[in-house]
């Protein structure tokens, strides 16, 4: 026997939540909360105070010559 369709609206709270879990897609490797840019003009402590250690190293150029 073919069993009759019921809406969503009508079934019982169990199923509803049932329902609406399968529905849910997850975000996989993509983290959902906003990332903000950060100000470059700002003081950052947490950046290197010398310039050489942002730097490749370049010490083969000079030993070269």
């Amino acid at each position: 026997m073919k069993q009759k369709y019921v809406p969503i609206e009508k079934q019982s709270k169990k199923n509803q939540k049932a329902f609406h879990a399968a529905q849910r897609k997850t975000w996989g490797s993509m983290c959902p909360v906003t990332q903000k840019v950060p100000n470059l003009k700002a003081y950052n402590r947490k950046k290197s105070k010398f310039r050489y250690d942002s730097e490749p190293n370049l010490d083969f150029l000079v030993a070269g010559a």
